[in-house]
């Protein structure tokens, strides 16, 4: 798989969690609490819906790093992130977000994963809690909320990283 493929491919899978999530659809990992914060046309249920979609980003990046972790050059892999992410920016486009808006997104984007990769270095625990924080508030009032977010980063990153570990990165110049 090359770089371009690998980002193409785990855009749809950012998309496929994402609906999911706000279609409530995922029963194995229901998330608690948030149903009633999924107003899509109030201003808590838009900043509900973008911090859901910075987290599957998030999970299925981390999933990718981890299946090709010291199987793949570090430069091949960035470049295969970078995709899925010019990807995710573009669809957002293509769907109505206003392209003057993406810059702003790409840097909340940038500060939440640099915080949940420290949570994640920390605990899972530590991850469900920032994660929780970000869609409904104080993590203490949303324990449930985010045990759950837990569970549910485990169950992107997991099999992804499972899915991967069969598929070769190669550089699309050797193709």
């Amino acid at each position: 798989m090359t770089p371009d493929e690998l980002g193409d491919h785990l855009a749809r899978l950012v998309w496929e969690s994402f609906s999911d999530f706000l279609s409530f659809e995922d029963v194995e990992t229901p998330l608690p609490e948030v149903e009633a914060l999924a107003d899509a046309d109030s201003a808590a249920g838009h900043q509900m819906a973008e911090e859901a979609l910075i987290f599957f980003m998030w999970a299925h990046t981390r999933g990718a790093q981890l299946a090709f972790l010291g199987r793949a050059p570090d430069a091949l892999i960035r470049r295969g992130l970078d995709a899925l992410h010019r990807a995710v920016f573009e669809d957002m486009v293509a769907h109505g977000t206003p392209e003057i808006q993406i810059p702003m997104f790409e840097q909340r984007v940038s500060a939440r994963y640099a915080e949940y990769h420290q949570a994640a270095a920390e605990s899972d625990s530590r991850l469900g809690d920032a994660v929780s924080r970000h869609l409904a508030g104080d993590p203490h009032h949303h324990e449930a909320l985010a045990g759950a977010i837990t569970e549910r980063a485990i169950a992107v990153a997991n099999p992804l990283r499972d899915f991967l570990s069969d598929v070769d990165l190669v550089d699309q110049a050797l193709v």
